[in-house]
């Protein structure tokens, strides 16, 4: 059976924690998340304690934003880890996207265009014309013209952003929450089966999976859904 598109958030407390929550998952999704918190408590370490024997694809995002010179070496200091994906922030510039992905040939780099934790009114206030869709579209085009081939964007702008940039970007959606989740620190947000219809090819899901009783069963849960609705 073919693990669903979901890359499973792993924002654990300990690294023991994070390997057992991606054992758990790994038989049902094809991706775990290593974020900037777990990466910079125990380093490179991390992400052959998540990889295990499984093969399972990591997701490196460190939303990496700095002059381009810096990322470049940042980029091939984690470049042999070899993760299936790498964020960078788009709002860093063509120059600082690209330096990334030449750094990184063997890796998707992923340009986070607007996190989805900022509303309407944050957006205005860091002064980033709006509104969110707009931003998020402009930040799509730029990054795929700089050689970015995965965006990260909410659910909300996913339909959006691949009328825009084409079939062959993938499009990695946080803010998925399944029904009956709390939607917690995320301000834009939509089911599984909403964001994969809208054109997402990756979903990333945290808190819903490994804070339930059952990790494993959770995941297996929303990987039958999504088989459901898109079989």
């Amino acid at each position: 059976m073919t693990p669903a598109p979901i890359a499973v958030a792993l924002d654990a407390p300990d690294l023991e924690t994070a390997a057992r929550w991606a054992s758990l998952v790994t038989p049902h999704v094809s991706t775990v998340k290593v974020g900037l918190e777990l990466y910079l408590r125990y380093g490179p370490d991390v992400i052959a304690s998540v990889r295990g024997a499984s093969g399972v694809q990591v997701f490196l995002d460190l939303k990496l934003h700095d002059i381009p010179n810096t990322v470049a070496g940042a980029a091939r200091a984690v470049s042999r880890l070899r993760p299936a994906f790498l964020t960078v922030h788009a709002a860093g510039g063509a120059a600082m996207i690209q330096a990334a992905v030449e750094a990184v040939p063997h890796t998707q780099v992923a340009a986070v265009t607007v996190l989805t934790s900022l509303s309407e009114g944050d957006l205005g206030r860091i002064g980033l014309a709006g509104p969110a869709g707009d931003a998020v579209r402009r930040l799509a085009v730029l990054a795929v013209s700089s050689g970015a081939t995965a965006l990260v964007c909410s659910p909300h702008e996913v339909a959006a952003v691949r009328a825009e940039v084409g079939p062959d970007i993938t499009l990695i959606t946080p803010g998925v929450r399944p029904t009956g989740s709390d939607s917690q620190d995320q301000a834009r947000v939509a089911t599984p089966e909403q964001a994969l219809a809208d054109g997402a090819d990756l979903l990333v899901i945290g808190r819903p999976i490994t804070a339930s009783p059952d990790p494993g069963a959770t995941a297996a849960a929303i990987a039958a859904s999504l088989r459901r609705t898109t079989g």
